[in-house]
This record gives C-alpha cells, sequence and structure tokens, in this order.
C-alpha cells in the first residue's frame, strides 16, 4: 500500500472543499493509501483553520480528530533544514522521512521544487491521483 504524507494545504483544503485533495482524504478513508501526518503537522493545520478558515476552537478539535482518525501519526527522529524559503516545509519533509512516505502530494511550490527528497517523490495532488489511477489499471 502507499505510503503518502499529505501537506497542511492538502489537509485543509480536503477538508473545506470537494476537489482533488478531498478525493486523496477519501484514499485514506478508504483505507486505500497509508496517509501519515504529524503532530507539527496537526498543528500547522489547527493554526491555519483558526487564522484563515475562522474555525471555532471545536471546529478545530473536530477537524484534528478527523485527519487524526484517517491517518498514522509518526514522530519524526530527525530535524531537517532542507527548505530554508519556508523552514516549517521541513516539518513535511521529516514527517515522510520517518514513516518511510513513498510520496509527498503538496501544492507547495518550494517542496515541489525539490521533486524528489531521499527515495520520496514530491507531487502534485493532481499528479498523485493520476499515478493511483494509473496504478489501478494495470491491476
Amino acid at each position: 500500500m502507499l505510503r503518502v504524507t499529505a501537506d497542511t494545504n492538502v489537509l485543509i483544503s480536503g477538508l473545506n472543499f470537494r476537489g482533488k485533495p478531498f478525493q486523496i482524504l477519501t484514499l485514506a478513508r478508504e483505507c486505500k493509501i497509508n496517509l501519515t501526518i504529524s503532530d507539527a503537522i496537526l498543528d500547522e493545520m489547527a493554526d491555519v483553520l483558526a487564522r484563515k478558515f475562522d474555525f471555532t476552537p471545536e471546529d478545530i478539535t473536530e477537524a484534528r480528530r478527523r485527519v487524526a482518525s484517517m491517518a498514522r501519526i509518526v514522530k519524526p527522529a530527525v530535524q531537517l533544514e532542507v527548505i530554508t524559503e519556508d523552514p516549517p516545509d521541513n516539518r513535511i519533509l521529516e514527517c515522510a522521512v520517518a514513516a518511510g512516505s513513498h510520496f509527498i502530494v503538496t501544492g507547495d511550490k518550494d517542496l515541489l521544487r525539490l521533486g524528489r527528497y531521499d527515495s520520496v517523490r514530491i507531487v502534485t495532488p493532481s499528479a498523485f491521483l493520476d499515478l493511483v489511477q494509473a496504478q489501478g489499471r494495470e491491476r
């Protein structure tokens, strides 16, 4: 099963809108992918939901619960400093490495510019869904 680390922007979009990020969360909910996150990703998600979407503390608690229910939470053992332009992006890399993820799914330009970190491919939600669909056809 594919191990996937979703960036905060994918989680937030998946919770709030019915697009490709929602489809990725649906794959995780249906146990078709192994979604991995970390406490740092959940904390950033909560912060953005409060600041940009006016989520109440109760709404944030529910959003955290929903995401945690469809994902495996890992505790990264290493701290990386790969992306200097936006240091919080390093938390995504740390999670992916700790989880042994095959993919990071993100809309973040700094992460996408890397294309790959170690053995982890970094792709957009659209590209990831195309890969999953192609893999499904091969079976």
